[in-house]
């Protein structure tokens, strides 16, 4: 545990409120799942579960003001089959973070930063063929559980759950719908569990009380951007930011 003085120090807020911003832009607007990228961040100046502990709060903050204008927007078959496929993946992932250290799940943080930014490539350049045909229901449960557990270790449950969802090529505001609806739930569920595991602190939830208003700011701004904002500019961005913070986790979990 970090030493409570460092949740107030100016470099932490430097690092935090930017991180935090950029998750509400990725949420509210694009489809959040570049959002995980802010507890990448956060991990190389705190611990991985300060690090999730801290954007957790705020990512259901975030959650519950994007939620409004995507209401009932969802495609309901689709996200049914991921939140019923949600939940034992969040109980996998909590029985894995009891059971390991720190430097696991700061690599496990590290290697779902690369995987996105592979996966990202591989879909836009055509290397990776997403299914001309709708992928099947045990696909979206299977999906489902993969999304829970990347979620709870690393809040990076988006990538797993989009290539089911591109696959039944939903509108852009039914992808987005999906996105917020499941993930509010994925996260109430997470949050649950991070209350019995401890992770959660009074420490972090007063930081977290001071970076609010920056999770409602990005979150506004990714609204308003998801229909006015190019993707392609935002998610290159996005790529640097994990590259660079992914490969300095998983040296970190390594050395």
């Amino acid at each position: 545990m970090k030493d409570v003085a460092v949740f107030w120090d100016f470099s932490f807020f430097a690092v935090a409120i930017p991180a935090v911003i950029f998750a509400g832009i990725s949420k509210g607007g694009f489809g959040s799942g570049a959002a995980f990228a802010a507890a990448s961040i956060l991990a190389l100046v705190l611990t991985p579960g300060e690090a999730l502990g801290l954007m957790l709060p705020l990512l259901l903050l975030i959650d519950f003001a994007t939620l409004r204008p995507y209401w009932r927007k969802w495609h309901w078959p689709s996200a049914r089959l991921l939140l019923i496929g949600g939940v034992p993946g969040v109980i996998i992932g909590a029985l894995v973070y009891r059971m390991t250290n720190d430097d696991v799940i700061r690599f496990l943080i590290g290697a779902m930063s690369l995987l996105f930014v592979i996966w990202q490539i591989a879909r836009t350049r055509g290397m990776l063929k997403i299914s001309s045909r709708p992928l099947p229901d045990s696909v979206g449960l299977i999906v489902g559980v993969t999304s829970g557990f990347t979620s709870f270790v690393s809040h990076a449950g988006g990538p797993p759950s989009a290539m089911y969802m591109l696959s039944l090529k939903l509108s852009k505001t039914e992808y987005q719908a999906n996105t917020v609806f499941v993930f509010w739930i994925i996260n109430v569920m997470k949050a649950i569990a991070y209350g019995a595991l401890g992770i959660f602190t009074l420490d972090l939830l007063l930081v977290n009380l001071a970076l609010a208003p920056f999770a409602l700011l990005g979150a506004w701004l990714g609204v308003k951007a998801h229909s006015l904002v190019p993707e392609k500019p935002f998610y290159a961005i996005t790529y640097v930011l994990l590259v660079l913070t992914g490969t300095k986790l998983i040296f970190d979990a390594l050395t």
